[in-house]
C-alpha cells in the first residue's frame, strides 16, 4: 500500500468521524421555512386554546402542627397521640388530605350547591337526557320495564357532593414543609375569594375534626371505664373476702409481723446447737472407743492423747516427775533405807497413785460426756425435726397470706387508678385542645395561577420549533434522494461534473430555449460553463467527442442538460445536438422544427441524406438533427451499424456531438447508445430521484461494459442547498456574466 494511499484512507476516516456542522446548518436553512411556518401556526393555535381558558387562582394557608398538644392532666393513655413519632407529621398530611377533610370542607362552604365551584352544565344534561330518551324508545319493552326507578332527591344530593369532594380533592395542592412542622394548603379556584376561603376552611376543618375526635374518644374512654369500674369493684370485693376467710379458718391474727422470721430464726439456732453437739459427739465418741478398745492397762490409757493433755493428769505428771528428781538425787547420797529416801519413794508412790486415780476418774468422766452428748444430740434433732415442720407449716400459710393480699392489692390499685381515670375524664369532658393552628391564612390573590399564557405561549413556540427541526433531521435521514455532493460521490460513487441551479420562474413557465445567453440568467451560464470545463478536463488525456446525457427517469432535464452544454461546447468549436430519444422526442419541438421533419431514423434507415436531416440554428450556430419518424422499433434501430457509422461520421465532421437519450428505466436505448459514443454523463434531478433509482440506472451501464465519466446535479436549490459551499465559482460572488463571445478551446 502506498503513502498516498494510507493518507487518503486516514484522512476518509477524519472525514467520516468528524461532526459535520455545516452539513445540519444547511438541513436547518432547508427547512427553515416549514419549520417557522409550523411553530407560528402551532403557537397560533396554543394561544387561542390558552386564550379561551378560564383563570384559576391560587391560594395557599400554612397550618402549624403542634409536636406537643396541651394537656391539663394526665390522660394520654385516653387520647392515645403519640406526638414524638417521627411518622407523626405524615400522619396528620394523610389526615387533611383525607376525603373525610374534604366533605366536611364541602358541606361547610355548601360547594356542591355553588355555581362558581360546581358549574351548571343544563344543556349538557339536557342533550343527555335526550340521548336516554332516544335509546330507551329504541330498546324492547322488556328492556323498558327493567330500567331502573329514577334517583330520589337524597340520592341526588349524595351524588352531588361526592362530585363536589372529587372536584375539591383534585383542586387542592397539600405540602409538607421539610424539616418543619408546617403544612402548606394552596387551593385552585375560578374566583379568588373562594380559593382563599377553601384554603382557610380546609385547616379549620382539620382541627374541627381533631378536637371532635377527641371528644369522641373521650365519651368512648368514659363508657369503657365506667364499665370496667364494676367489674373491677367486684373482683376486689372477692379478694378481700378470700383474704379473711383465710386468716378465719387458719386462726391467724397477722403473719406479716416476724412470725416467720423468729420461726427461720429459732430453726437456724436449733440447727446450729445440733451441728455443735454432733461434733462434741463424734471427738467424745473416739476417745470413748479408745478407752474401751485399752481396757484396764492404765499405761495404755496414759499414753491417749486425750489423757495426756488433760491439766489434771498434766500436773500430777509435773509432780511425778519432781518426785523422781528427788529420789535420783536422794539415792545418790543415801541407801535404801535411808528415811529420806524412803520419805522420797513413799511420796513418789503417793504420786503415781495420785495418778491412776486421776486417770480414772478421766476416763469415767470421758465415758459420761460420751452418754451426755448422745442424750443431747437426740433431744436436738428431735427440736429441730419439730422446728423444720413448724416453719414449713408458717411459709405455707405466708404465701397463701401473701397470693391472697396480692390480689386484693392488684385489684385495689387497677381500681383506684381507673377511678382516678374516670374523674379525669369526666372533668376534662367538655375541654377542647387542638393540635394545630392557622399560622398564615389565605388571602384573595390578585393575579391568576394558571394559566399562565406567556409561559405556555413561549413553550409551545420552543417545543414547536424543536420538534420541527427534529422532524426535519428525521425527514432528512429518511430522504433517499440526492441533493449534495457527498450523496453523489458516496451514495452513488460517482464523481460530481457539476450542478444547474434551479432558476427563479413564473408557475408553469418553462426555462426559456436560449436562457444560456440571457444575462438574467447568468447563475444558470456559469453552471453550464463549469460543466463544460469540467468535462474537458476529465477528459484530457482522450478525445471524448461524442457525449451521451441520459437520466434515470423523464422530468429530470436531460434535454436541458443536453441543449445547453451543446450550447456551451459550441462556443468552443463546431459541435451538433443529435436527439436520439425516438419514443418521445422533445427537442425538435423546443428548436420549432416541424414534425414532417427527416432526422435521426431517417439518416439511420437511410431514407434521407444528412444535408435534408440537418437543422441550422442561427442564434446560436448550432446544428442539430430532431428525432424524425417515430419507428415502431427504436431500440433495434439504435442498436444497427447505421447508427454507429453515423456517429463516427458526424465526429469527423464536427469537434462534438451531443446525444440525447431516453431514460434509463424505462427502456434500454441509451445503453444501446452508450456503445456507440466516447463519454456518458448522467443527469441526477437535485432530491428527487431516489437513490436506489440511480444506482440502478447506472448499474445497467456497467453490465453493458461502459462506465459513466459523472452525474450531473440539476435543479438544485442554492439557498436550501450545502452545495453552493462547495461550488460557490458558480455564482456571482465573482460577479460572471454570461455573454455571446465565443471562448477559447
Amino acid at each position: 500500500m502506498s503513502i498516498k494511499m494510507r493518507d487518503q484512507i486516514q484522512a476518509n476516516l477524519l472525514d467520516d468521524e468528524t461532526i459535520d456542522f455545516a452539513h445540519y446548518w444547511q438541513v436547518f436553512k432547508r427547512y427553515s421555512g416549514r419549520i417557522i411556518v409550523l411553530a407560528v401556526l402551532f403557537t397560533i393555535m396554543v394561544g387561542v386554546i390558552v386564550m379561551k381558558m378560564t383563570p384559576q387562582y391560587s391560594a395557599k394557608a400554612t397550618l402549624l402542627i403542634e409536636s406537643q398538644p396541651a394537656n391539663v392532666m394526665s390522660i394520654e393513655e385516653v387520647y392515645n397521640a403519640d406526638t414524638t413519632r417521627k411518622d407523626y407529621m405524615q400522619t396528620q398530611y394523610e389526615i387533611i388530605s383525607s376525603r373525610q377533610v374534604a366533605r366536611l370542607a364541602v358541606e361547610e362552604l355548601g360547594l356542591a350547591d355553588n355555581d362558581i365551584f360546581m358549574p351548571p352544565a343544563a344543556q349538557d344534561n339536557a342533550l343527555i337526557a335526550k340521548v336516554k330518551s332516544w335509546v330507551a324508545s329504541l330498546l324492547p319493552a322488556g328492556d323498558k320495564a327493567a330500567e331502573k326507578a329514577p334517583p330520589t332527591e337524597e340520592q341526588k344530593r349524595e351524588k352531588r357532593i361526592r362530585a363536589a369532594t372529587n372536584r375539591l380533592m383534585n383542586a387542592l395542592s397539600i405540602s409538607l414543609v421539610n424539616n418543619t412542622q408546617v403544612i402548606e394548603i394552596t387551593a385552585m379556584s375560578q374566583s379568588p375569594e373562594l380559593a382563599a376561603a377553601i384554603a382557610n376552611t380546609m385547616g379549620n376543618v382539620y382541627v374541627e375534626n381533631y378536637l371532635q375526635a377527641k371528644v369522641d374518644m373521650t365519651a368512648k374512654a368514659t363508657s369503657f371505664l365506667t364499665e370496667s369500674m364494676e367489674g373491677l369493684r367486684e373482683k376486689l370485693d372477692a379478694a378481700e373476702r378470700e383474704l379473711s376467710r383465710f386468716y378465719e379458718e387458719n386462726q391467724l391474727v397477722n403473719l406479716n409481723n416476724g412470725v416467720v422470721s423468729l420461726a427461720a430464726e429459732e430453726l437456724e439456732e436449733l440447727t446450729e446447737q445440733l451441728r455443735d453437739a454432733q461434733t462434741t459427739l463424734n471427738q467424745n465418741r473416739t476417745i470413748y472407743q479408745q478407752t474401751q478398745t485399752s481396757g484396764a492397762d492404765y499405761s495404755a490409757l496414759a499414753r491417749l492423747p486425750e489423757v495426756l493433755n488433760h491439766s489434771n493428769i498434766q500436773s500430777v505428771r509435773r509432780q511425778e516427775g519432781d518426785a523422781l528428781s528427788r529420789v535420783s538425787e536422794l539415792s545418790k547420797v543415801y541407801g535404801p533405807k535411808h528415811p529420806k529416801m524412803i520419805a522420797a519413794n513413799a511420796e513418789l508412790s503417793s504420786i503415781r497413785d495420785t495418778l491412776q486415780t486421776q486417770i480414772r476418774d478421766l476416763i469415767s468422766s470421758i465415758t459420761t460426756q460420751y452418754r451426755a452428748s448422745q442424750d443431747k444430740v437426740s433431744t436436738l434433732q428431735t427440736q429441730v425435726a419439730e422446728a423444720k415442720s413448724e416453719y414449713r407449716t408458717l411459709s405455707s400459710l405466708e404465701n397463701r397470706r401473701r397470693a391472697l393480699q396480692r390480689d386484693v392489692d392488684i385489684n385495689q390499685q387497677m381500681y383506684n387508678s381507673m377511678f382516678t381515670r374516670l374523674k379525669e375524664t369526666s372533668e376534662l369532658g367538655g375541654f377542647k385542645s387542638a393540635n394545630a393552628r392557622i399560622l398564615d391564612p389565605a388571602v384573595p390573590p390578585g393575579n391568576p395561577a394558571k394559566p399562565n399564557k406567556t409561559l405556555i405561549i413561549s413553550a409551545a413556540f420552543i417545543a414547536s420549533f424543536g420538534f420541527g427541526v427534529l422532524l426535519a433531521f428525521v425527514l432528512e435521514a429518511l430522504n433517499s434522494g440526492v441533493r449534495s455532493v457527498d450523496d453523489v460521490e458516496k451514495k452513488l460513487g460517482q464523481r460530481m461534473l457539476g450542478l444547474i441551479p434551479t432558476l427563479a420562474l413564473k408557475r408553469k413557465q418553462e426555462l426559456p430555449l436560449r436562457a444560456y445567453f440571457d444575462n438574467q440568467f447568468h447563475h444558470f451560464s456559469e453552471a453550464v460553463r463549469t460543466l463544460r470545463t469540467s468535462l474537458s478536463l476529465m477528459n484530457i488525456e482522450k478525445q471524448s467527442q461524442a457525449i451521451l446525457i441520459t437520466s434515470s427517469v423523464p422530468k429530470e432535464g436531460k434535454t436541458t442538460v443536453s441543449t445547453n452544454l451543446a450550447f456551451a461546447l459550441g462556443q468552443l468549436d463546431k459541435a451538433i445536438l443529435i436527439d436520439a430519444d425516438l419514443r418521445r422526442p422533445t427537442i425538435g419541438k423546443r428548436f420549432g422544427v416541424p414534425n414532417y421533419q427527416p432526422g435521426l431514423s431517417n439518416l439511420i434507415m437511410r431514407t434521407h441524406k444528412l444535408e435534408e436531416c440537418l437543422v441550422h440554428d442561427e442564434q446560436s450556430g448550432l446544428d442539430l438533427i430532431s428525432a424524425g419518424t417515430i419507428p415502431s422499433n427504436p431500440q433495434e434501430l439504435l442498436a444497427g451499424d447505421g447508427f454507429r457509422a453515423l456517429i463516427n461520421y458526424l465526429k469527423k465532421q464536427y469537434k462534438y456531438v451531443v446525444v440525447d437519450t431516453a431514460p434509463t428505466q424505462a427502456v434500454s436505448d441509451a445503453m444501446v447508445v452508450s456503445k456507440a459514443c466516447d463519454s456518458v454523463i448522467y443527469v441526477v434531478r437535485a432530491d428527487s430521484t431516489s437513490e436506489k433509482m440511480i444506482l440502478n440506472g447506472l448499474g445497467r451501464f456497467l453490465q453493458v461494459g461502459h462506465r459513466v465519466d459523472g452525474v450531473v446535479l440539476n435543479q438544485v436549490d442554492l439557498g436550501k442547498s450545502d452545495v453552493s459551499e462547495r461550488y460557490g465559482g458558480f455564482y456571482d460572488q465573482y460577479n460572471y456574466q454570461s455573454d455571446d463571445v465565443r471562448e477559447p478551446a
